[in-house]
């Protein structure tokens, strides 16, 4: 284990506060503990972080994303604490991964608090990053994930989770839930409304005139808000764009 670092978890988040305002990072996104996607043209890498290296790891990153007409990432890489053994630098060259160094705060200047640089469209640096040209990038999600990168226990911003949020900004903003709003964010409703989960309960409201089910709150019901809090915010301030017809934007 690294000396300057307790878990892979804060080694990425002291490397996410430093990649500076040209570069988003996607935390746990498509197998990668780091998704790093350049804005100016959608660039991808690919990152696993590491408290040290060793052939074994280097087996699974090559194995995990070896299939080429899988979405991929157009470089990708490992990131390690500054002085690490640098023995299989040469392998990872061959190979096509890039090591990225993550030096400690007091050895940070102003300009460099990792090596390599990233990449940039002006500038390649051709003995350090290596594109594996995919015959497709690694899809997105609609929202930058709020999560940690490198935990044990990754929790993800999945597609299946947004729709799971926005289900809950709509629940939060009416009050129950219409068979239709599955259908309208394309997610399968049994999951939510089969008896046994307890996520939702079924009420027939005479107030609106009619036999249609309303679905409101169950025992059970998973807190995705809390799980999520940034994005959820995002989503409810997008409610306008994706809510069925009957849901207006909220109050500015």
């Amino acid at each position: 284990m690294s000396a300057l670092y307790a878990t892979e978890a804060q080694l990425c988040a002291e490397f996410i506060d430093a990649i500076g305002a040209d570069w988003t990072a996607y935390a746990e996104t498509y197998g990668w503990d780091i998704l790093l996607v350049r804005k100016a043209d959608g660039f991808q890498i690919g990152i696993q972080a590491k408290l040290s290296l060793n052939a074994k790891v280097l087996t699974q990153a090559v194995e995990t994303y070896a299939w080429s007409e899988m979405p991929a990432p157009d470089c990708r890489a490992l990131l390690v604490p500054k002085g690490y053994t640098r023995d299989l630098e040469p392998i990872t060259a061959y190979i096509g991964l890039t090591i990225i160094r993550l030096m400690p705060r007091e050895e940070r200047s102003r300009y460099h608090a990792f090596r390599p640089d990233l990449p940039t469209i002006e500038r390649w640096f051709r003995d350090e990053w290596h594109e594996w040209a995919p015959s497709q990038r690694c899809p997105l999600p609609e929202y930058v994930p709020d999560v940690p990168a490198g935990a044990s226990a990754p929790l993800q911003l999945t597609n299946w989770k947004i729709s799971a949020l926005k289900l809950a900004a709509l629940l939060e903003r009416r009050g129950f839930l219409l068979r239709s709003d599955f259908k309208h964010l394309r997610i399968d409703h049994r999951r939510w409304t089969a008896p046994g989960t307890g996520w939702l309960r079924q009420r027939q409201d005479e107030q609106w005139g009619t036999t249609a089910p309303r679905y409101i709150p169950g025992p059970h019901l998973p807190d995705f808000k809390a799980q999520h809090p940034r994005v959820y915010a995002e989503i409810v301030a997008d409610i306008a764009k994706w809510g069925p017809a009957d849901i207006e934007a909220p109050a500015s």
